[in-house]
């Protein structure tokens, strides 16, 4: 049986990240998932080039997007909700633990006191087997913390998973735990609740870092997963993968754009609110990542 729904990829060269537009044929309907907002960190000056790519799709398909996705506050991008928001009038949704990355982020980052770390700033909070329907698809939340405390990944009419950072290509491997919240055990433990869906469920992943040779990808299937992925394929044990992922994350710097990412995600993508003279200023906390 056909899918009943279509997905359009768009890779971000700068963070590697693949953002989605998934649509319903019949009725037009669509979310987008992990859009990002491009940002140079040397001036610190934002663009909409990124994200003005997938609205011009979206207007040529004629969709109307009702959601933007996000599958976790990212720490190598700044997300693009915003601007849909105001393009789109789209709501953004996001894991109910946000919360609690926002209550770490908000003492590492002593934010200001009016900053809630309670997820007000998403329309809507998704736990744990959740569904959103728009048109005809049913989009279910499935709870992968580990990279971070409030990953999703989104299960779309239960034919494919789109997993954010918690499984990279087969080639690849599986996404770093540790950020603050992380952890290597309960990642492993999310891995094992993607690897148990159906084998032929395609899997859209949301970074790919290729290895010499190859061109970036984004479509797995659940079965190549077992079989291939570097790190969890193949059975390997919960005791042998917390290992080598402690041991390979402690040898990783830290994402470049880590410190703007989190401030500005965390908010549903929105900036820190601008000082008395009315410009908008990131902080860098030393020594603490």
């Amino acid at each position: 049986m056909a899918q009943q729904f279509t997905v359009k990829a768009f890779l971000d060269n700068d963070s590697e990240t693949f953002s989605y537009v998934v649509a319903d044929p019949e009725t037009a309907k669509a979310v987008i998932i992990d859009p990002v907002l491009d940002f140079d960190y040397k001036s610190g000056r934002t663009k909409t080039e990124s994200a003005e790519e997938i609205l011009a799709f979206v207007k040529a398909q004629g969709l109307h997007v009702e959601w933007v996705l996000e599958t976790h506050a990212h720490a190598d991008h700044l997300s693009a909700a915003p601007f849909f928001r105001e393009q789109l009038n789209v709501k953004v949704g996001i894991g109910a633990e946000i919360k609690q990355v926002q209550t770490i982020f908000k003492e590492v980052f002593n934010l200001e006191k009016e900053f809630l770390p309670n997820g007000e700033q998403f329309d809507r909070l998704f736990n744990d087997g959740d569904v959103l329907e728009v048109g005809n698809l049913k989009i279910r939340a499935l709870h992968t913390p580990g990279h971070t405390p409030a990953d999703l990944a989104y299960i779309i009419n239960e034919e494919a998973a789109f997993v954010g950072d918690t499984l990279f290509m087969p080639d690849v491997g599986t996404a770093r735990c540790d950020f603050p919240g992380g952890s290597a055990k309960t990642l492993y433990q999310s891995i094992h609740k993607l690897l148990a869906l159906p084998e032929s469920m395609e899997m859209y992943i949301c970074h790919d870092y290729p290895p010499k040779g190859r061109e970036h990808e984004y479509l797995t299937t659940v079965g190549k997963q077992k079989a291939n992925n570097i790190h969890v394929g193949g059975g390997v044990s919960e005791a042998d993968f917390v290992e080598r992922r402690e041991t390979r994350d402690a040898t990783l710097e830290m994402p470049r754009l880590i410190l703007p990412s989190i401030q500005v995600n965390i908010r549903a993508g929105h900036m820190p609110p601008a000082e008395e003279n009315g410009t908008i200023y990131m902080k860098v906390p030393i020594n603490q990542l």
